[in-house]
């Protein structure tokens, strides 16, 4: 218990460069990465060494969340006491000791509370922030508890603290590039084929289960899934266009589907039980509208989305083309009017849940490079369904954002950082006029970067 004190152009070839012959690629990558990410992350056990004991008094204690580590990251303790948890970073912290309901409230930067771990049986525990990618970006740790005069004693012996070994997280920095990019089962963003209707209507089916799911090399997870995929299957449709989606539930609990940033009547809107009935494991539901404006947009589960979704339950959906500023000139730059998009990429953001801090349902190095020709228009689609915000940082090439959550933008603009908030969509052209590799990236480094590597929201651009 805790206290607180394809636009109308030809539909464009995706291009999947580690499905095919990546030898020279490989090694531009791996050299590009590695100049261009000299960062590491590094947690430091405080002053008083690599351990935290029980004190003579038998008082409580003390434990630092900090942005982003646990200070110590091992902690020695008696049966019967009490962690004193203070927040002395900047961000939203709690402390959970893994596998139990221990866990402090959400604490502000400041705050701190008590954490009574006297239920615990002498052991050893993981300790870690429970905030949305906050473990994966180092804040884990130890528990230890003792009994006695045993816990006090090996507390006692721990002292002087761990050095760190910078030439091991150089070593492992450039393994994780090294293995760029690297092959997992599955893929995600397939674009889903309707059946054609005698009405002409578009008929779409999934299914929604717990599927594993590789998200980076021999870690699998199990993931909800639509159609066995992270993120689910890409929708896309014409203005005007009759649609049907059968969803069967293979879930283990209720579901729903919602269309967001999609124009639907009420009752198709996807949120049970207020404008439906919840698809109750075993059942199926079949949503019907009209597709009748232009939208980027998304699909997801509403019950109990913090859950379902983070845990793979998303997807992109997309009715019509953007409309882009050809013709006109922003920021001195000449948009071509007869601009052609030569690929169009749906890069799904996540944070949570099983899937974790990912692109399309992938961890570096498992994300998917992608390799355009010098002076190609690359059209992106950004869609945020995670739990926090991510500036998406493009190296060399300004991204030109055209629109916004699908709306276009009257007046377009160049940034080399987007940034996306939870729920959001923003599309961006590109023009990568310099050959290389180019790395892209969120730009919250404890998102791409940890003790053991480059991980997580990290990709590539490849010029040729």
């Amino acid at each position: 218990m805790a206290s607180t004190s394809k636009t109308d152009h030809e539909s464009p070839a995706r291009i999947h460069p580690h499905r095919t012959d990546f030898g020279m690629m490989a090694v531009t990558v791996i050299a590009v990465l590695g100049f261009v990410f000299g960062f590491v992350a590094i947690a430091i056990d405080d002053d008083s060494g690599g351990a935290a004991g029980v004190s003579a008094d038998g008082g409580a204690i003390p434990v630092s969340l900090t942005e982003f580590a646990l200070g110590p990251e091992a902690v020695s303790i008696d049966a019967g006491g009490t962690l004193a948890v203070s927040n002395d970073g900047t961000q939203l912290h709690n402390l959970r000791v893994a596998g139990t309901d221990l866990v402090t409230p959400d604490l502000l930067g400041g705050e701190s509370a008590d954490l009574d771990v006297s239920s615990l049986a002498p052991g050893d525990y993981e300790i870690f922030c429970d905030i949305a990618g906050h473990k994966d970006a180092g804040m884990v740790g130890s528990l230890s508890v003792g009994s006695g005069a045993d816990g006090a004693a090996a507390s006692a012996s721990s002292g002087g603290g761990d050095q760190v070994d910078y030439a091991a997280l150089d070593a492992a920095m450039e393994e994780s590039i090294a293995s760029f990019p690297a092959e997992t089962e599955g893929s995600g963003n397939q674009v889903l084929e309707p059946e054609i209707l005698a009405d002409g209507t578009k008929r779409f089916e999934l299914t929604a289960a717990i599927t594993p799911w590789e998200v980076e090399p021999g870690k699998f997870v199990d993931a909800w899934t639509y159609n066995g995929m992270v993120p689910g299957p890409w929708i896309k449709l014409a203005v005007g266009d009759k649609v049907e989606v059968y969803v069967q539930n293979d879930l283990p609990m209720g579901t729903d589907v919602h269309w967001h940033g999609i124009r639907t009547p009420n009752d198709q809107d996807g949120v049970a039980p207020i404008t439906q009935e919840l698809i109750a494991a075993g059942e199926d539901f079949t949503y019907s509208f009209v597709a009748d404006r232009k939208a980027v947009g998304m699909y997801h589960a509403h019950h109990h989305g913090q859950m379902q979704v983070p845990n793979g339950l998303f997807a992109a959906f997309q009715i019509g083309d953007v409309d882009l500023p050809r013709g006109r000139t922003i920021s001195g730059v000449s948009i071509p009017d007869d601009l052609v998009v030569a690929d169009e990429i749906p890069m799904v953001l996540n944070d949570a849940g099983v899937i974790g801090l990912s692109l399309n349902g992938k961890s570096f190095p498992a994300t998917e490079p992608y390799a355009v020709n010098q002076g190609d228009w690359i059209l992106v689609h950004y869609f945020n369904e995670g739990l926090q915000s991510h500036p998406m940082h493009q190296h060399q090439f300004p991204q030109l954002v055209v629109a916004k959550d699908g709306i276009p933008l009257d007046s377009p603009y160049f940034a080399d950082t987007v940034n996306v908030a939870p729920g959001e969509r923003y599309s961006v052209l590109i023009n990568p006029d310099d050959p290389g590799t180019w790395v892209w990236h969120c730009h919250i480094l404890n998102h791409v970067e940890r003790d053991e590597g480059m991980f997580g929201m990290v990709t590539a651009l490849v010029v040729t």
